[in-house]
């Protein structure tokens, strides 16, 4: 159909208008319908037996002079394979001392996230202490530091422990579930933690407290094997037992520090927890 000047300008404003701005073909497409039978093309080498009709046929492989098939690339091993969790298993139980678990740790590959801290956070404290803490990973101020609970967080759980008696000189021992700080301080994955649930479970084995204190929901949830979360879990005493102990330890989780940082207004269930950590250390001749 033959347009004059002004309706052939008309169209194509209006083609503006709508959002054309490119032409493809110099006769329109219905893109809504499907073509009878897609075409088909056949590769087959010369000897060889046609490819059947509508049969997709493999491309023919390039034989170019000097060509060398690729490499395979390196990959790491998966971190949360079962071969990294079995050499996680055996090298905790082969750790007799604390400073064989430490070197233990550095010693192990599975874990990633070594690579992104700037040095291992192992543990802070008195080892012969009767009762040990246990948080969840560290943070900027751990990792820089070497030692965890030494942030704002940590100054509040040297508060909370002074309150009843405890500090980390002479009364208390702590260490994480995880060793090394997360990128960007996120929160340890699942495969992290299954990496580094038997070196824990063994440091706990090795110190051999008379109470362990599960500090936030990471800690807790991943050493009772629960899925319940630390609102629900606080200030209700258990038994904590794994394969190397003879015998269960009463557990008590209690929140983080950093979560009463940043929730005060839950500031009055931790005293109440702490009070009871403080009953149960009074009748286990710990405090006087």
């Amino acid at each position: 159909m033959a347009l004059d000047d002004y309706s052939a300008a008309a169209l194509l404003q209006w083609y503006a208008d709508v959002g054309v701005d490119e032409a493809t073909g110099d006769a329109p497409i219905d893109r809504t319908k499907l073509a009878d039978k897609p075409a088909v093309v056949s590769y087959a080498a010369q000897g060889e037996a046609p490819v059947a009709e509508g049969a997709r046929a493999p491309l023919p492989p390039l034989n170019l002079p000097g060509m060398k098939a690729p490499a395979a690339p390196a990959v790491d091993a998966n971190p949360g394979s079962f071969e990294a969790i079995g050499d996680a298993k055996a090298m905790a139980a082969a750790a007799n001392t604390i400073d064989e678990l430490k070197q233990a740790l550095e010693d192990f590959k599975g874990l990633s996230i070594k690579r992104t801290a700037t040095q291992m956070v192992f543990a802070d404290g008195n080892p012969a202490a009767r009762v040990m803490l246990v948080g969840e990973a560290p943070g900027a101020d751990e990792d820089r530091i070497g030692r965890p609970f030494v942030g704002i967080s940590g100054q509040l759980l040297d508060r909370m422990m002074g309150a009843i008696g405890l500090n980390r000189d002479e009364t208390i021992y702590i260490s994480n579930v995880i060793n090394w700080r997360p990128p960007g301080n996120r929160n340890p994955s699942d495969a992290e933690i299954a990496l580094s649930l038997p070196f824990i479970q063994r440091h706990i084995e090795l110190v051999n407290p008379a109470v362990v204190l599960f500090v936030g929901g990471v800690s807790a949830k991943a050493l009772l094997q629960t899925t319940e979360g630390i609102t629900r879990l606080r200030g209700r005493w258990t038994s904590y037992q794994s394969e190397g102990m003879a015998a269960p330890i009463p557990a008590l989780p209690i929140f983080h520090p950093a979560y009463l940082l940043r929730s005060p207004q839950q500031k009055s269930l931790a005293w109440a927890d702490l009070l009871k950590l403080k009953a149960r250390l009074r009748e286990l001749k710990i405090l006087p």
